[in-house]
């Protein structure tokens, strides 16, 4: 779902809503359940944040994932306990997805430890730990941001055609034409109807690609490497525009941000 308050600030710095005041009533007790849960791991420097569209206030009961990120825990806790409170709030949201990283995927010069400390920063609301990873001052909304949200594009399209959800791949590609369109628009975006809308100004012969990708978004079922390499969605992680954006190819580590809730607006853009 969009926040409509992302964007750049007038000096250029990224701006979102993600706000723990802004979360709806209904998630309240899902989240309880989480940070419960995670008090109980043992981990001392373990952070829990909140992200996507229940954090922006946007989510629909019911139809929106509860989206959070573990930082310094194991990924078996975060699958089990995504799992166990999935089901005890199907009446609420539609899963839990928390989704793990290492602590030390926040440090260092590289573009990707940079996209997650944009990412951290101002797309994710702390829930529980020592929120000791963030940093207090606004990163600005350029061609860095855009890279390290995407670099890793590369091995994503190798790990797809082994097979994916058909989700993962066309969210991943959108967020990347996200990039793109918000380097040569000056704006900053992450939305995937702002994505596909914008660059069917570039490449309007592509519009049907961007529809299907839109479509893709919303259902969770596996895409085939035969698919894969047959459909022409696979052509999107060869494009000059998202290898200028993007650079070079770097090891999988951002999966965590891509996980916001797709638009459901996709039948106006097939009406154009």
């Amino acid at each position: 779902m969009r926040d409509p308050a992302e964007g750049l600030t007038p000096d250029g710095m990224i701006r979102t809503g993600a706000s723990r005041a802004r979360v709806a009533a209904a998630f309240e007790p899902v989240l309880a359940a989480a940070i419960k849960e995670f008090d109980q791991l043992q981990a001392d420097s373990a952070e829990l944040h909140l992200y996507g569209s229940v954090a922006t206030g946007m989510a629909r009961v019911g139809k929106s994932d509860v989206d959070l990120l573990l930082v310094g825990g194991s990924e078996c806790w975060a699958r089990d306990v995504g799992a166990r409170l999935s089901a005890r709030f199907a009446d609420v949201c539609r899963g839990v997805e928390i989704g793990p990283a290492p602590r030390s995927a926040y440090f260092g010069d590289g573009d990707e430890a940079y996209g997650n400390r944009v990412f951290l920063r101002h797309y994710c609301v702390p829930l529980a730990g020592p929120d000791a990873l963030r940093q207090p001052a606004p990163f600005p909304g350029n061609m860095r941001a855009a890279r390290g949200f995407n670099g890793d594009i590369g091995i994503h399209l190798a790990q797809w055609r082994a097979g994916a959800l058909a989700r993962q791949v066309a969210r991943k590609t959108l967020v990347a034409a996200a990039g793109v369109v918000s380097i040569r628009r000056r704006i900053w975006t992450t939305d995937r109807e702002i994505a596909a809308r914008g660059w069917v100004e570039f490449e309007p012969e592509r519009r049907g690609e961007l529809v299907s990708l839109l479509a893709w978004a919303e259902n969770e079922r596996v895409a085939s490497a035969e698919e894969l390499q047959r459909r022409p969605l696979a052509r999107w992680h060869r494009l000059d525009g998202c290898r200028s954006i993007c650079g070079r190819n770097r090891p999988v580590g951002r999966h965590h941000s891509l996980r916001t809730i797709a638009s459901r607006q996709s039948v106006d853009l097939r009406q154009r």
